[in-house]
């Protein structure tokens, strides 16, 4: 229980404070709660601002306090609690916690010990947004993520594409608590707290980061049928009205659902890897007729395309049309063969990845997630037994004191003042030798990961000052498409060594890497952690003082049946009913448009389980083992509709390509300048609308007649205009943006900052860029603290580049490196070209 003395909660005997409303500030609190902080959580006098049974989750771990912040007596009421506090947390527009009287910097001027966290809406630098109303969908809007939300909403012609999923308020909470625990950590070695503001509109771009980056004369190889399809519909000026049922023939064979004896949809995601693919189609029983056929696996697919012996070749994505069209015949002849509970077991046992596609209200009460300890139950004052998300990070000492919080339990003000005093504040000296610019400076970690997930949460690390080295195997296993392309986000800031581990020189390097390590981290199933000798006990014989962070598909806190089975973002999304939700039926599954949706926030989870343990490694000298997982985050991403209880109503949260928002009050509206307006507004909003020019007497129409009202109404001024006479109203909205435009209007060359006084989007050009092409990436800019420096990071190094410069600091010499380059134990390249053409 959060606040018992004998816990080995790491964050056991932090106290925080959160004033927080709606999501991102409660769920951080919730997280840190989890985590064993005691958290007391202020409403005002009415309630929480967000009337949801999503609260129950929120405030899980919680004492609940009601105070008034604009009288005299519950300001004084709030300073009394911050002044117990090493942490206080709020969540409104910049400056309304000042104007209230609770000013964080003159409060962190009395004590500098103090923590504070702002999560705004828009940066407060923005003097264009900082004052807007901007709710979730507002963010949304005005950062692009509805428009041109994916190629298959593209190529389909719905666009804008909503979503409920709240991606701002996600992205931000796990960015948010990472870096409120980070500097936890810093404080147990200078003795200083810090002023940190963290934008939504900030966070959920870096949660997109992946799908913003510009690279100039990308080659052709890696445009796929999608990509090529809405390229000559531009060129031809065609209309983009393609069917569901065409746009499946222009997927992947291994990237793509197909129909089971059942009915169900199975979700097969086995692209880029060199095995994947070949035990698929072997389980299937249909890769000896299709080599028969032609079909070929080049022994160097990072060479160029050219000099490839034949035009394909297995486990590259994307594959031609030609094979692909055949292959995706074949397998759906061999899906209908089975159900998709059947699939699904010779998958996982079979060390490939596929998944079927589940609806939520399935996933909460799945035996895996159940068992594993991602749903849990809680006794909740206003619902009862409630099913809930589980524990998003956790350490594996203690993860198991995490699976029963305390319900939220609403209290007086003396009772949680109490609580709070009881617990004994114990700081270190300031001391100035141990002042350090960056949060994580001396810090060394060690990167084992692949794909988005595992090396996001380190790169993210690298900005706080963290040494990163990404040893990688000195032929890889995925393509570049997968490597190079991903790698250009995830490899920045760090220094790449090849080498192989399973030769005894490369597991000499391994070793003495593991053993220079002051955190580890991979994105593995435990079966290959065991493997690879990093278990607590193996781990514990090479470099007992390393934290070893570990970061999986479907793992929770304790091992269920899918534990091992290994998988990707798209999987849990099919898994946890994202995609059907996205799609709207069994029939019509989607992937949710944007790369990393859940992949970058559960490497933000990571980072914020490797804060945790170096926090209670300077507080208690215990060593950790942090861990998350893309299905433990999948419930932070679905949050305002995750959860049952016995009266809950229907799963009826807004679904499927037709959905444009939640109501005709929070719905997109189309104006005269050809773009679309996107306004949220809530019932209590009626009379302020009714005030706007151009929406006169809107609060004397009738319910059913306000969508006709506001369509006829909107189509009379340009998007941007309705923008500006709404927010002056008070009233929230916002123009729907696409990513394009918002890169090509907040980019600058280059030049060594990290973005964070550049308001709420910030680009850099990177004209040499180490690829040989023009790179434009979005700066690591959301994390903005007073006292602790954000780097700027380096562009991505050529995996290979940093080998022999790391032998060399590791004790080899010259001519040892240089034979074991000839024998093939390490490697200082995979190819002659950056990216591979």
């Amino acid at each position: 229980m959060p606040g018992n003395p004998h816990s080995a909660l790491p964050l056991i005997g932090v106290k925080v404070i959160d004033f927080g409303q709606y999501m991102a500030g409660p769920a951080v609190a919730m997280i840190l709660a989890d985590l064993g902080a005691t958290v007391v959580h202020v409403d005002p006098p009415g309630g929480p601002l967000w009337t949801t049974p999503a609260n129950a989750t929120l405030n899980r771990n919680k004492l609940i306090v009601q105070i008034d912040l604009k009288t005299a007596e519950g300001l004084e009421q709030a300073r009394d609690l911050i002044e117990e506090a090493d942490i206080v947390i709020e969540s409104f527009r910049p400056g309304v916690m000042a104007r209230l009287g609770l000013d964080f910097q003159q409060l962190r001027e009395a004590r500098p010990e103090l923590i504070t966290l702002s999560i705004p809406g828009f940066a407060s630098n923005d003097e264009l947004r900082r004052d807007w109303r901007a709710f979730e969908s507002v963010i949304a809007a005005n950062s692009g993520v509805f428009t041109d939300m994916g190629l298959n909403r593209v190529l389909m012609g719905v666009n804008p594409s909503f979503s409920p999923l709240p991606l701002a308020s996600a992205y931000g909470t796990m960015l948010a608590a990472s870096a409120v625990v980070l500097a936890l950590q810093a404080r147990e070695r200078t003795g200083l707290g810090d002023q940190v503001e963290v934008p939504l509109v900030a966070a959920v771009m870096e949660g997109l980061s992946y799908n913003s980056i510009k690279i100039e004369d990308y080659p052709e190889r890696y445009k796929t049928q999608r990509e090529q399809e809405i390229e000559r519909r531009r060129i031809e000026g065609l209309p983009m009205n393609l069917s569901y049922d065409e746009l499946q023939e222009l997927l992947d064979p291994f990237y793509r659902s197909y129909k089971c004896k059942d009915g169900r949809q199975f979700y097969v995601v086995c692209p880029s890897h060199k095995s994947h693919a070949k035990r698929c189609l072997k389980t299937l029983g249909i890769y000896d007729e299709l080599v028969e056929e032609g079909l070929r696996e080049e022994e160097d697919t990072y060479r160029p395309v050219s000099e490839w012996a034949s035009d394909v070749s297995l486990g590259v994505y994307p594959l031609p049309k030609f094979w692909a069209d055949k292959i995706a015949a074949r397998m759906k002849e061999v899906f209908i063969t089975r159900t998709a509970k059947e699939w699904e077991r010779i998958f996982g046992r079979g060390k490939f990845p596929g998944a079927p596609q589940r609806w939520l209200q399935e996933w909460i009460h799945d035996d895996h997630a159940e068992t594993a300890g991602l749903m849990i139950e809680v006794e909740d004052p206003e619902f009862g037994t409630m099913t809930q998300p589980g524990p998003m990070v956790w350490l594996e000492e203690s993860g198991e004191e995490m699976l029963e919080p305390q319900p939220r339990r609403w209290v007086s003000f003396e009772t949680a003042l109490r609580r709070l005093t009881a617990i004994e504040t114990k700081l270190p000296r300031v001391r100035a030798k141990n002042a350090r610019d960056g949060w994580l400076q001396g810090v060394r970690i060690l990167d084992l990961c692949n794909v988005i997930a595992g090396p996001h949460s380190v790169a993210y690390l690298a900005r706080f000052g963290a040494e990163v080295i990404k040893l990688d195997p000195s032929k890889p296993f995925y393509d570049c498409w997968n490597t190079v392309i991903f790698g250009m986000s995830h490899m920045r800031g760090k220094r790449s060594v090849l080498t192989d581990i399973s030769a005894p020189e490369g597991r000499e390097i391994f070793v003495k890497l593991v053993k220079s390590a002051d955190v580890i981290v991979w994105n593995a199933t435990d079966r290959q952690v065991r493997a690879m000798g990093l278990d607590a006990q193996g781990l514990r014989a090479l470099n007992p003082e390393a934290i070893f962070c570990q970061l999986d598909c479907f793992g929770g806190v304790r091992p269920g049946p899918r534990t091992n089975y290994l998988g990707y973002d798209d999987l849990v999304q099919a898994t946890t009913g994202i995609m059907l939700r996205f799609g709207g039926e069994m029939d019509t599954p989607e992937e949710h448009a944007h790369v990393g949706t859940i992949d970058v926030m559960c490497g933000f989870g990571g980072s914020l389980g490797i804060a945790a343990a170096l926090y209670q490694k300077l507080k208690t000298g215990r060593v950790g083992r942090p861990r998350t997982s893309l299905a433990a985050l999948s419930g932070l991403a679905q949050m305002p509709f995750c959860y049952d209880y016995e009266r809950r109503g229907l799963f009826d949260e807004p679904a499927g390509r037709e959905c444009n928002g939640f109501d005709d009050l929070a719905r997109f509206y189309y104006t005269s300048s050809g773009s679309y307006v996107l306004l949220s507004a809530y019932e209590s909003d009626v009379e302020r609308i009714d005030k706007v020019a151009g929406l006169e007497g809107f609060a004397e129409v009738v319910k059913e007649g306000r969508a006709a009202f506001l369509a006829n109404a909107f189509i009379g001024a340009e998007a941007g205009d309705w923008v500006n006479r709404l927010q002056k109203c008070g009233v929230a909205a916002a123009v729907c943006e696409n990513l394009d435009t918002i890169r090509a209007y907040h980019s600058r060359p280059a030049d060594g900052t990290p973005g964070t006084d550049r308001g709420s989007y910030s680009f850099s050009v990177y004209e040499d860029h180490p690829s040989g092409h023009v790179v434009t990436q979005l700066d690591p800019y959301a994390i903005r603290p007073v006292r602790g420096k954000i780097y700027a990071l380096e562009p991505a190094q050529q995996y290979g580049a940093s080998t022999r410069e790391v032998l060399c600091e590791l004790g080899y010499d010259e001519a040892a490196i240089d034979a074991m380059i000839e024998s093939g134990a390490v490697s200082e390249r995979w190819s002659r070209e950056y990216l591979p053409s």
